[in-house]
């Protein structure tokens, strides 16, 4: 009996302790050490940066700066001769950023759509997701999309590869249902949020000038939905001046990794990461530019010479040419700006601008999508004025002798497009996938390929390659994909909206 009892003492202990584990044990399971939830903001942050940042990296994963003759390249970079690889790391990355950013809405604040204190979080979460979205279609053409970042219940190791052109109509709904969530009353980011600082008012402008963006960048593939899109987009709030630039903040005191992206072309050491692309210099010296000297270096031999002049190196050159090359008869990027760790103020890394927007309603202008033909000019002028005085050039004051970059006047139609994609391609200088994809798109300047003949047959890529990746985990929607593309998975393929 006496044994029985002591059982049954010993089973009711066993079930309150039980009981009483189960009731702590979330508590009990928490590291006290370690974070089990993550601030959207810290989110935001790393993706606001890095995908500002990697546009600024000419090597190992860009290669865009010297396609668009931006930078000389060089033999380090064999891409930049048009020899085709893939670029693992460019995929990579962007989707890296998307599924951080998708943690917001998947998880993180998830079912809190009308909640205060996360609605305006996970709209603003969602217009840069958007963002990096476009840019990554625009490199490669189709991606998996529909199927990609859908939470961790709903991982797919094999998504389908959206076709282009279904994602631009889906990401031109998705922006829509984004901006129209942004409150101003609503709890923000605060200065988790490089670009703006929380700033409601300066979001709903990004995300319409986004939506312009989406806008234009089709206007050659499905011209009514570009329209429509753009006429929409047109008739919203955008953004106004330099004041309401996206950038990322940049810190030239700091760490390596925390300089603007140009300069560490400089620090990494390798000169072919520092010379200037020959087109570019030359459209600076030949239109008297006054953000020349600001821009770019006078040669080291002209300056020892005492005839400080600017000169670019050819672009994707032969062996035998590139021997040739004596490095001190060429401009690098400037050494009082770019090049210059202790420049102060650092400059601020855009991810979009007021002069990429005023561009794109001068363009917009010109077929009267949401503005008149004779309002084309003033929108152009507010797009150079500002590009000229954004940090490091800083030009307030327009030389006489540049007034004519200025206008319009007895110029066809054409000829002002040319006028608009020329100064829209200097002014995305150290932004290489942005002035690889605008350059594809509009076709101006008229750039001529280098003399390497490279994969390419001597033409200029056309898009970026699929990651190696895709080929041994997802092959059956790989070759789908890859089925579509004109030349098949090759840097002379055209996107969807590569139409000019």
């Amino acid at each position: 009996m006496k044994h029985i009892k002591i059982k049954s003492l010993v089973v009711l202990g066993s079930l309150l302790m039980a009981q009483s584990c189960t009731e702590d044990f979330e508590k009990i399971n928490t590291p006290p050490t370690t974070l089990s939830t993550i601030d959207p903001g810290l989110i935001l942050s790393k993706a606001q940066k890095d995908a500002a940042f990697s546009e600024g990296y000419e090597y190992p994963n860009n290669q865009f700066g010297s396609w668009i003759q931006h930078w000389a390249g060089g033999v380090l970079i064999s891409s930049s001769r048009y020899i085709q690889q893939t670029d693992d790391n460019l995929w990579n990355d962007h989707y890296a950023l998307i599924r951080n950013l998708s943690q917001v809405r998947n998880q993180i604040l998830k079912g809190r759509e009308s909640d205060p204190k996360a609605r305006t979080k996970l709209a603003i979460a969602r217009i840069v997701e958007i963002s990096i979205w476009q840019r990554l279609t625009d490199l490669f053409g189709d991606v998996p999309f529909s199927e990609t970042a859908l939470g961790v219940e709903a991982v797919n190791n094999q998504p389908k590869f959206d076709t282009q052109e279904s994602i631009y109509k889906k990401l031109i709904q998705d922006l829509d249902a984004a901006i129209g969530q942004l409150t101003p009353t609503d709890e923000s980011y605060g200065s988790a949020d490089f670009y703006f600082k929380g700033n409601i008012a300066q979001w709903k402008k990004y995300g319409n000038s986004l939506k312009l963006r989406l806008g234009m960048r089709i206007r050659y593939a499905d011209a009514a939905l570009a329209q429509k899109t753009v006429t929409e987009a047109m008739g919203q709030p955008l953004m106004e001046s330099n004041a309401d630039n996206a950038a990322v903040p940049t810190f030239n005191d700091a760490t390596n990794g925390n300089v603007h992206p140009v300069l560490n072309h400089w620090l990494a050491g390798s000169p072919d990461l520092k010379y200037l692309a020959s087109a570019l210099v030359t459209q600076l010296v030949s239109t008297k530019d006054p953000r020349l000297p600001r821009l770019a270096q006078p040669s080291v031999n002209s300056v020892k010479a005492g005839a400080p002049a600017y000169k670019g190196i050819g672009v994707a050159l032969t062996d035998d040419l590139l021997k040739a090359v004596i490095k001190d008869d060429y401009s690098t990027a400037s050494q009082t700006t770019f090049f210059n760790k202790a420049y102060s103020p650092a400059i601020a890394c855009l991810a979009m601008s007021f002069s990429d927007v005023s561009f794109y309603k001068a363009e917009a202008a010109l077929e009267g999508w949401g503005a008149t033909t004779d309002q084309a000019e003033k929108f152009y002028q507010d797009g150079l004025k500002a590009a000229l005085a954004q940090n490091p050039y800083n030009v307030t004051t327009i030389p006489a002798d540049f007034q004519e970059q200025l206008s319009f006047t007895g110029l066809s139609k054409e000829q002002k497009l040319e006028k608009i994609g020329t100064q829209k391609w200097i002014q995305l200088f150290g932004r290489s996938y942005e002035a690889f994809i605008e350059w594809r798109r509009m076709g101006y300047p008229a750039l001529k390929p280098g003399p390497n003949l490279g994969s390419t047959n001597g033409q200029i890529p056309r898009r970026a390659i699929y990651s190696s990746r895709e080929t041994l985990l997802n092959k059956p929607n790989y070759d789908e994909a890859v089925k579509r593309l004109s030349n098949g998975n090759s840097y002379t393929s055209k996107v969807w909206w590569d139409k000019k």
